[in-house]
Formats: structure tokens, sequence, C-alpha cells
């Protein structure tokens, strides 16, 4: 009988953290939770309605941090972190994703065999293939393969969908020109060789084992 009153307050307690929340229904029901009151009408001082102080703050910042890495730079120590593009680039990861590129067999013929499933997959139709008969290997070999780079978004979902590992990402993104016609890559500007895209292909390979 001793333990009923502890019991009591503690059950009084944890109900003290929910509240009633109504449904659509009108039905109260008691969930986890507090009730917060928010103080709408805040009052500001004279120098925060002013707003000088919190802009000469904010000045103060910029120009300790600008002094402070400029005397970096004098003395030959600088502490912040500058790349001077494009003189000097960062190594990206490999699933770094590029504009799309066609692997080229050691023939100089693309490897790709004018299935169409990258031009099919490809979400904003940049991708154009006409296919041709050959008498090699490859049965079909693509007498087109245009990319339209103004509108490919490189997602990569070309490159999921070949089959042949004929179309990969490659680690250029450089494709600024001043004329529409130029970002219309043909089959022989898209041509790469294995070496050029190895660390892709492995990549890609790797995704096999897992």
């Amino acid at each position: 009988m001793g333990t009923l009153p502890a019991l009591r307050s503690r059950v009084e307690s944890e109900s003290s953290s929910l509240i009633i929340a109504r449904d659509s229904g009108g039905v109260g029901r008691r969930v986890p939770g507090k009730v917060v009151k928010v103080r709408r009408a805040e009052r500001l001082g004279w120098a925060e309605r002013l707003y000088l102080p919190t802009i000469f703050v904010g000045l103060w910042v910029t120009a300790r941090v600008f002094f402070r890495n400029l005397w970096g730079y004098m003395i030959g120590r600088p502490s912040t972190f500058v790349v001077l593009y494009p003189e000097q680039r960062l190594d990206y990861a490999d699933a770094f994703r590029g504009h799309p590129v066609l692997v080229q067999l050691e023939n100089g013929q693309p490897k790709c065999v004018a299935c169409g499933l990258c031009e099919f997959a490809c979400p904003t139709d940049c991708i154009t293939i006409l296919p041709a008969e050959t008498t090699d290997a490859i049965e079909r070999v693509p007498a087109v393969f245009d990319i339209d780079m103004s509108r490919c978004m490189f997602c990569g979902l070309c490159e999921e969908a070949c089959p042949e590992e004929a179309i990969v990402m490659s680690r250029d993104v450089e494709l600024a020109t001043y004329e529409r016609g130029a970002m219309l890559w043909h089959m022989k500007d898209l041509l790469r060789t294995e070496e050029q895209v190895a660390r892709r292909l492995d990549l890609i390979r790797r995704d096999y084992v897992r």
C-alpha cells in the first residue's frame, strides 16, 4: 500500500508531458509533447532597431579574416585552401560524373553495338543513334552517334543501361562554347580509349562484385 502514492505521483509526472490533440472528428487524444509559448511581440532596443552595431560587427569579422589570410600569404604560410583553376585541378572521386563518352576498341571503332538502350534510358532525349550493319564480329555499329551536350544533365543513366560498357561518364566537365551548334558532339568527338577511362571502367566493374 505504501507504493501507491509513489506510483500515482510518477503517473502524474509522466502525464504532464502529454498534450491533448484533436483529430478531424473532434476526438481528443493524449499524445507526447509539450506546449511552448512563443513570444512574438519581442521588444528590440534602440541599438538593435538601428542595425548599426550588427553591421559593424559583420564588417569587423570580415576585415579580421581578410587581414589574417593576407598575412598568411605574405609570410608564405597561407591558412586557406585555394585552387588556382585551371592551372591547378583537384583529383575528384572515382564516382565523379563528367560528360558521357564512347569507349574505343583497339581498331579505332566504337565498342557500341547500337542497341539503343542508352538512347531509350536518356531522360532528356539528348542521344541520337542510327545503326548500321557490318561484317565484323560485332554485327551492328552506330553509323551516327550524337549527344547534345547542351541538354545532357550528366545523370549516368546511359552508362547504367549499356550492356557493353560502351558509354561511360568521363571526368571532364568543361563544355563552354560561344555557339549552340558546338554543343552537338558527334561520334568522333566522343571516342576515348580504354586507358583514358580506365578509372571509370574499374568503378563500374567493382559494382558488379557487390
